[in-house]
């Protein structure tokens, strides 16, 4: 687990004790004694915020995230797809992947660190490259030893390309003695020549050697007897069909060859060609004596090998490593956590690799990302955590829950909690929660995230907030939109009534074209029923279809679904078709219409104040004339009918 210490605190006096909880941010009140009383008395108090993965604020850093994202993503969906070696070919090469996304991030980094003149911020990127050269360095070893498992022969080859590619690089230190005059005569030259000795890169090595040949005809011999030591010396290769028998008997009477030369004498005359002899006969002061150039006891470690051991087995790997780093160091210094990884690795203590890493390391991509790649390797299945998850669960939820306290990279934390099959829902759940909905068009893309997963009360809390939103803001289509998603009937119910207290002021509907699509969506509420069919009834009144509207307004009034408040303006709706020149209502119709007029006034609890309303008076009086008068129209209309 990781430990933030907070600045001026002692956790030997026990002046802190949290742990991480769900969120991702923790505010910590530190008491301390700054006087220096003893008394325990705090002279100060201060609150520290304190942030975990703070790595993922850092931009340079996004590549990462999103790249291995989508390695990640490819992994998961081609799980059952290959067996065998095409399965293990494919697995190398999505390791391959994300250290390729490292390196290039990496690189990043760097020129991100150059371009900068902030001190401070160079600091940080340099850093970061530090911490993503070890990361690679990491990877690139678990890769040669779990995902590829090299066998013996193979095996030094993959440690001697891991040794070129992280540990010493020596180009530039190459063209500086090659752009000199006279190579051979420089300072370095030696230094080189053994680098590529060291890192087993003879054709290089002797390439050099030529030169020194070439400027010192004296030494020509020696050269030519080196050089074919060099060029014959027995190495596994890749594509060669000899087993590791004759690689051994070949490079014992090798071994044999350069022992004659060395004890005859042949190179006493020169040093460093005698240092080199020593070199290949694998002698072990002899490699030590360079140590500035191998600069880290891995390096030393696979420049043993090669030279004393070079079809070593995976499990002999371990003595080799403790060995060569008790060697190496000498007692001179103690070993840095990237020591112990790297040994633990060597060990094939896969999980104390993964331990170390998380307690090391500053993010949770790397544990996360390696772990998940080897359990695709099979390699974790028999690791369970005492509360029921797996390793790789438990890392890849701690990662995703990371992403989620970014503003925009919590899209990828979903993703990762999808394929966490035993607790990935409920953080999901948890945390898609917490996503502050900024925007209309963030809500919407949570939404969707929730409602493919069928996450159906995430669904409505979402829709209720983004609704209270809309509301608070007088934007009442969105408001009804929101909550008819949100299936909230009595939120419905209240929107509806805003707008039909809206168009009471103003006379007009807003947001038509939400109410004329509502569709079955309007039996969410009978308040919504009646919005819905009452702008039907305008719409059928627009269109001259009287007949058709005078139906639907009689219908909403002797349903009982309008609200009491809002039968006065239906009441007043008829007035222009009871007032038209073809009869519309018929007398039956009209009947109605008068006793709902007589239950409205009737029935209304404020009677009196209604009654002193001359406006509220003139449209009763009205009403009633234009209904004894439509009545009338209505029984001569009829009448003639039946007489003829």
């Amino acid at each position: 687990m990781k430990t933030t210490v907070v600045p001026g605190a002692d956790p030997s006096a026990r002046q802190l004790c949290f742990a991480w909880g769900p969120a991702e941010v923790l505010v910590c009140e530190t008491l301390f004694d700054r006087a220096g009383t003893g008394h325990g008395a705090p002279s100060s108090s201060q609150v520290f915020v304190v942030r975990r993965d703070q790595d993922i604020y850092i931009q340079t850093l996004r590549k990462l995230f999103n790249e291995s994202h989508g390695i990640f993503m490819g992994l998961q969906r081609s799980e059952e797809e290959l067996a065998g070696k095409s399965r293990k070919a494919q697995l190398v090469q999505v390791s391959k992947n994300y250290r390729s996304v490292i390196r290039a991030c990496m690189e990043d980094m760097h020129e991100a660190a150059v371009a900068t003149r902030d001190p401070a911020l160079q600091g940080q990127y340099s850093t970061q490259v530090s911490i993503l050269s070890a990361m690679e360095l990491i990877w690139n070893l678990c890769e040669i030893l779990f995902v590829e498992a090299a066998t013996a022969g193979p095996l030094l080859l993959r440690l001697l390309d891991w040794v070129r590619l992280h540990v010493c690089d020596v180009d530039s230190m190459v063209r500086e003695v090659l752009s000199s005059e006279s190579p051979s005569k420089h300072k370095l030259f030696w230094n080189v020549v053994d680098v590529f000795v060291l890192q087993g890169r003879m054709d290089e090595a002797r390439h050099l050697l030529s030169k020194e040949a070439s400027a010192n005809p004296t030494s020509m011999n020696m050269y030519k007897i080196l050089d074919d030591l060099m060029k014959k010396m027995p190495v596994p290769s890749v594509g060669n069909t000899q087993t590791l028998t004759e690689l051994e008997l070949k490079w014992q009477h090798w071994h044999e060859e350069c022992q004659r030369y060395l004890q005859d004498g042949t190179f006493a005359s020169n040093p460093h060609m005698e240092s080199i002899c020593k070199i290949l006969l694998g002698d072990e002061d002899a490699i030590l004596e360079k140590k500035e150039l191998m600069t880290t006891w891995y390096h030393f470690l696979v420049t043993r090998l090669l030279y004393s051991h070079p079809t070593v087995k995976p499990m002999e790997l371990r003595f080799y490593a403790q060995s060569s780093m008790d060697l190496f160091l000498g007692g001179e210094s103690s070993p840095e956590p990237l020591d112990l990884i790297l040994m633990a690795a060597f060990e094939f203590e896969i999980h104390q690799v993964i331990k170390e890493c998380s307690i090391v390391l500053s993010n949770w991509w790397f544990v996360a990302h390696l772990t998940d790649l080897l359990d695709h390797c099979k390699l974790l299945q028999s690791h369970n955590l005492y509360f029921g998850s797996n390793m790789r669960e438990f890392l890849l939820l701690e990662y995703a829950s990371g992403l989620f306290s970014h503003h925009s990279l919590w899209q990828l934390g979903v993703d990762y909690f999808d394929h966490c099959p035993e607790y990935g829902r409920v953080y999901l759940e948890l945390h898609i929660e917490r996503i502050p909905l900024s925007t209309e068009q963030k809500a919407l893309k949570v939404l969707r995230i929730c409602e493919q997963r069928q996450m159906h009360e995430q669904v409505r809390s979402i829709c209720k907030i983004m609704a209270m939103k809309a509301l608070r803001n007088n934007r009442l289509g969105s408001a009804l939109s929101w909550s008819i998603r949100a299936k909230d009937a009595a939120f419905a119910t209240l929107i509806s009534d805003r707008f039909l207290k809206d168009y009471c002021e103003r006379g007009c509907f807003s947001d038509l074209d939400l109410i004329d699509n509502l569709g079955p969506s309007m039996l969410l509420s009978d308040r919504l029923t009646f919005l819905g069919k009452y702008r039907e009834f305008h719409r059928l009144y627009g269109e001259k279809r009287f007949p058709e509207a005078a139906r639907l307004l009689l219908t909403l009034m002797t349903a009982h679904i309008a609200p009491c408040s809002f039968w006065m303006t239906l009441l007043t709706d008829a007035l222009p078709l009871l007032e038209q020149k073809e009869v519309i209502f018929s007398a039956e119709q009209t009947y109605e219409l008068m006793r709902c007029l007589e239950d409205l006034t009737a029935g209304n609890p404020d009677k009196q104040k209604f009654q002193d309303d001359d406006v509220e008076t003139t449209k009763v009086e009205m009403l009633r004339l234009a209904l004894a008068r439509n009545l009338a129209r209505v029984i001569v209309k009829e009448g003639t009918v039946e007489g003829s």
